[in-house]
C-alpha cells in the first residue's frame, strides 16, 4: 500500500512513523508512505496557500489552486482521495479494515479555517475521527494511518486485531498478568483454570458488560 500525506506542516509526520508498529510495516515494505508540502504546488509569488473568506468570516481558508494541483499530480486510477475535515463521516474500525484494502490513499490534511468547498469536488471522501475541533488534519491523519498499517497482511498477527475493540462492534474484553495478586485485587480464578471454554464464555460476558457500561450506543447498531 502507498499512502500519501497533503499537509502544511510536515515536520510533525518525522517521528511519529518511525517508531512501533509504522516503522515495522514501513521496514516490511508493507506501506510506502510520502509526505507531500502543499506548499511546494503554489503559484502565488508570496507562497500563500490561503486567503480571506467570501463574504466575510474570521480566519483563513485553504486555496484551490495549490491542493487541485498537488492531487492531480501524485493521483493515480487506484487512488483514493480522502479529505480530513470534522464535517467528514466519523471515523470506524469498519472504515479502517475497508481502507487497508486500498491501494494507494491520498490524505488530504486541513488547516486555519478549512477548506474551500470546492476542493470537495476532487475528493472521494471526507472523514473525521471525533465530534471535536483540532488545529488541523495532520493529527488526524496519523491516527488513521496507524489504525490501517496495523491490518495489513504480515504486519501483526491476525489473532491481535481479530480480537480488537469494535471488530464485533463489542469493547475488548480485560486482560491481566503477573502477579496474580496486586495491592489485594487478585486475577479472576476463571482465568487461572485452564477450562478454554468457561475462559471464552467469561470474556464473551466481560464484552458485554463493558460495552453496556462504556459504550452502550455499540450495542443499538
Amino acid at each position: 500500500m502507498r499512502i500519501d500525506i497533503l499537509t502544511l506542516f510536515p515536520e510533525m509526520f518525522q517521528k511519529v512513523f518511525d517508531e512501533s508498529i509504522i516503522k515495522r510495516a514501513i521496514q516490511l515494505g508493507k506501506v510506502d508512505i510520502h509526505i507531500v508540502n502543499i506548499r511546494d504546488y503554489t503559484k502565488d509569488v508570496h507562497n500563500k496557500v490561503d486567503d480571506t473568506v467570501y463574504g466575510g468570516g474570521a480566519g483563513m481558508v485553504l486555496m484551490c489552486q495549490p491542493i487541485f494541483d498537488c492531487i492531480r499530480d501524485i493521483k493515480t486510477e487506484n487512488s483514493k482521495v480522502i479529505m480530513l475535515t470534522p464535517s467528514g463521516k466519523v471515523y470506524q474500525q469498519k472504515m479502517a479494515y475497508d481502507l487497508s484494502l486500498e491501494k494507494h490513499l491520498i490524505l488530504l490534511c486541513g488547516h486555519y479555517e478549512g477548506f474551500d468547498e470546492r476542493i470537495k469536488s476532487i475528493c472521494d471522501m471526507e472523514l473525521s475521527i471525533g465530534d471535536y475541533v483540532l488545529t488541523g488534519g495532520e493529527i488526524p491523519a496519523m491516527v488513521i494511518v496507524d489504525s490501517i498499517t496495523r491490518l495489513l497482511p504480515g504486519v501483526i498477527t491476525d489473532e491481535s486485531h481479530i480480537n480488537d475493540s469494535f471488530h464485533n462492534q463489542l469493547l475488548d474484553y480485560p486482560v491481566y498478568t503477573k502477579p496474580r495478586v496486586f495491592e489485594g485485587m487478585e486475577v479472576p480464578e476463571v482465568l487461572l483454570s485452564g477450562d478454554h471454554k468457561k475462559i471464552e464464555e467469561y470474556r464473551e460476558k466481560e464484552m458485554h458488560r463493558l460495552t453496556q457500561e462504556n459504550r452502550p450506543d455499540l450495542l443499538d447498531k
